[in-house]
């Protein structure tokens, strides 16, 4: 039996997102020992949105930590995390949230990403004037770097006077940088590290001019998954991967040099067989990230040289050879390419301990843009 079979099958209805706590846990492990100190992680929650994900890295001695929407933020809250980015810059309306969940989770210390003086300074004066915050405090800020991803940030050029005009802000509190290099994917280790060194050159200039003139180098938060073992030998560089904790077919292909294990698999069902070189299965885009070309969307770990023909809301057609063996209800043991995706569309997961076990469930408890806040 291979490592992600599971015995009584049949009572979980398909599709369903299988997780493996023990290789959750092995991740952990691993990306603990990629660096020289808990303290350099910052984990990206993006990828699980799991409150019971979020307390087995705590245990693990991991404090701090990065989310892309308040509802992942208030999860992070609601778990005792100590220090949470919200990697945003928000808009009126969902600075007006923010306060209010920096209200309600006091013994977080939240911060939040800026690129422009505007927004500083509206978040400056709503900061200041609330009702929701301790007086004498200021907002918590990050100054968002466009290394080369080209969707937010300021360039790294141009931000020494970023930083020197929210030191006039009464209500602004500037803790160092950010910079998402998502666009760094390269395989091969060598040419993403000069790819990096290259996006970063600028930036490590800022920092160094700031360092000549305050004797302090600022904090720089930095590096998905590709690149995080790269910034993590940097001085004061907090690192933020996030797959690593379910790992997907994507980075595996593309990260040789990352032996995460696969902890997270999509259990689907055979529900048609239209022809002799086709079977329909229970795996359409509501069970699976749709956002890669067809062939590149999944990747069955129990038939491997099944191969997708078209995707829909509720089905997936794959080719078969003539003589496939497929029955109606055979389960399929799918390996999304794109985990973080994926999660986002199930409510709850099912937690596999061992194979013999029932199983219990979590909650995907930030997978909608609201959870009180």
């Amino acid at each position: 039996m291979e490592w992600y079979t599971i015995k009584n099958e049949e009572k979980i209805d398909s599709p369903a997102l299988l997780v493996y706590k023990a290789c959750v846990l092995d991740n952990i492990r691993k990306v603990l020992t990629m660096v020289k100190n808990p303290e350099q992680l910052r984990p990206h929650v993006k990828t699980h949105k799991i409150t019971e994900v979020c307390t087995m890295m705590l245990a693990s001695g991991i404090k701090k930590f990065k989310a892309a929407t308040i509802a992942e933020a208030e999860m992070l809250g609601m778990s005792g995390a100590k220090d949470v980015i919200l990697a945003y810059q928000p808009v009126k309306p969902k600075f007006l949230r923010f306060l209010k969940l920096i209200s309600k989770y006091p013994d977080t210390k939240y911060s939040c990403l800026i690129d422009n003086f505007e927004s500083a300074a509206l978040f400056s004066d709503l900061f200041s004037a609330s009702d929701e915050v301790k007086n004498g405090t200021r907002m918590p800020v990050f100054i968002d770097l466009n290394v080369g991803m080209d969707r937010t940030g300021i360039n790294p050029v141009k931000a020494y006077d970023l930083y020197r005009e929210i030191q006039k802000l009464s209500g602004i509190e500037f803790k160092g940088f950010h910079a998402y290099d998502g666009h760094i994917r390269v395989s091969n280790l060598d040419e993403r590290i000069a790819q990096c060194d290259r996006d970063f050159y600028e930036v490590e200039r800022l920092r160094r001019k700031i360092m000549q003139e305050e004797n302090e180098l600022p904090l720089l938060v930095a590096g998905g998954t590709p690149t995080f073992s790269i910034h993590s030998i940097k001085d004061n560089v907090e690192c933020s991967p996030g797959t690593f904790v379910f790992w997907d077919k994507g980075y595996h292909d593309s990260l040789p040099e990352q032996d995460f294990q696969y902890a997270a698999l999509i259990l689907t069902r055979v529900v048609s067989i239209p022809d002799e070189n086709k079977i329909c299965i229970d795996l359409g885009y509501k069970a699976l990230a749709s956002e890669n070309e067809l062939q590149n969307r999944v990747y069955f770990l129990n038939h491997p040289s099944l191969k997708p023909l078209s995707h829909s809301e509720e089905h997936m057609v794959v080719s078969v050879d003539k003589v496939h063996g497929f029955k109606i209800g055979e389960i399929l043991y799918a390996l999304p390419v794109h985990i973080c995706p994926t999660v986002a569309l199930y409510e709850s997961v099912f937690v596999v301990e061992d194979a013999e076990s029932s199983y219990s469930t979590w909650d995907v408890v930030a997978r909608d843009r609201m959870v009180t806040c």
